[in-house]
C-alpha cells in the first residue's frame, strides 16, 4: 500500500499541473482575440454624454 501513495500523489499533481496550464491558456486566449468582428475595422473612441434623469446634459470638462 505505500509504494502507491507515490505514483498516486505525483498522477495528482501532474492532473493540477495540467487544469493550470489550460486555465492559464484560456485566460490569455481571452485576452488577446477579438471579443466580436467589427466590419470595418474598430470604431474610433469618443466620450460618452451624460444625461441627468430630467433630460439636461451635464456639464462636460473640454
Amino acid at each position: 500500500m505505500t509504494g502507491d501513495t507515490g505514483s498516486g500523489a505525483v498522477r495528482e499533481l501532474l492532473l493540477v499541473v495540467a487544469v493550470a496550464a489550460a486555465g492559464v491558456l484560456l485566460a490569455l486566449v481571452a485576452v488577446f482575440t477579438p471579443w466580436h468582428a467589427v466590419p470595418g475595422g474598430a470604431n474610433p473612441a469618443a466620450p460618452v454624454e451624460l444625461h441627468s434623469p430630467d433630460g439636461a446634459s451635464a456639464p462636460t470638462e473640454s
